[in-house]
């Protein structure tokens, strides 16, 4: 299938700028330009949802900042007693914060009548390895111990995220698995679930012109492992390297037909239902990575999006 339009659209936007190493680049000038791109594609008006309120919870180098929203009507109570996401946003574990992904964050709350606990996890390069990982484990926590005051349903509690938050979620999961602590699902959009030196072909497919491209990937996995090769298949960083995907939640993961990480996408699926775990997996053709942002400007991804959360839904019920 051709790329989306709107997207080849958006896509020659880019293209016509500079780029930047990731590696040698300033950390706040990608985040200033990650901000304007997210704005660039954002819905015109804000997704209607009960009330948003920013707030923190304990993490294990002092409090991690949340966005917490709720649904309107019955949902938006404690008593409505409505399903929790806990969301990891994207951003290569380097950009990426609770602005970024407000809207994806919105239209979750929306169209699930879910409350979403968003994370702002610290970040590379500022903190290493494996910062972000106990920042969403120690919010995960807290959401689940401290669930009345959210959902108010601990058997419908779902871990969510896109891209680096996508990879996040599955490493959580994997350790409430391991503590013994089920969740109801994990929504998992483009996973980077293997920093590991394993070619795939998608990461040469799709190399260039798809807004992620390999060269960007490399980076970040250079700054992610930060010089320590053990940790290119450490499970906080590369969930598929588990040594076991059993009893883990029932999972959602997409994957985009343009996109260098598809096949690790598609490799953690495959994982999780060689373990028998519940999968719904799907790869959505014409569409590029980061395309759960893109629902306002391009028809396949609002396509996608509206499927994807239907999935969740459905495992959250």
């Amino acid at each position: 299938m051709p790329l989306d339009p709107s997207i080849a659209a958006l896509l020659s936007q880019v293209q016509a700028g500079p780029r930047e190493r990731i590696l040698t680049a300033d950390p706040a000038e990608l985040r200033e330009r990650e901000r304007h791109a997210n704005a660039a594609v954002a819905p015109g008006t804000r997704i209607g949802v009960g009330s948003v309120a920013d707030d923190t919870v304990p993490g294990p180098a002092g409090p991690v900042p949340v966005r917490v929203y709720r649904p309107a009507g019955d949902g938006a109570s404690v008593e409505g007693a409505a399903a929790t996401v806990v969301f990891f946003h994207g951003g290569g574990w380097i950009v990426g914060d609770l602005d970024t992904h407000d809207h994806v964050a919105r239209r979750l709350c929306h169209d699930l009548g879910s409350v979403v606990v968003a994370v702002h996890y610290r970040r590379l390069p500022e903190h290493a390895f494996p910062a972000a990982f106990e920042d969403c484990l120690a919010a995960a926590w807290w959401t689940a111990d401290h669930i009345d005051r959210y959902g108010g349903r601990r058997d419908r509690l779902a871990l969510a995220g896109d891209s680096a938050g996508a990879a996040l979620a599955a490493s959580v999961a994997l350790a409430f698995r391991d503590a013994g602590e089920p969740l109801a699902a994990q929504f998992l959009a483009y996973p980077a679930t293997d920093r590991s030196s394993r070619d795939y072909p998608s990461h040469t497919e799709n190399a260039e012109g798809y807004l992620l491209t390999l060269q960007d990937l490399r980076d970040l996995t250079t700054i992610l492992l930060g010089g320590d090769a053990s940790v290119a298949t450490d499970v906080r960083a590369s969930p598929l390297h588990a040594v076991s995907h059993e009893g883990l939640a029932p999972a959602v993961i997409a994957t985009a037909a343009y996109d260098p990480l598809r096949d690790e996408g598609l490799a953690y699926a495959r994982a999780l239902q060689d373990a028998g775990v519940d999968v719904f997996v799907r790869t959505y053709g014409g569409l590029v990575h980061g395309f759960l942002n893109m629902f306002a400007v391009s028809e396949g991804a609002e396509a996608a999006v509206t499927e994807l959360v239907r999935e969740l839904g459905a495992r959250l019920r």
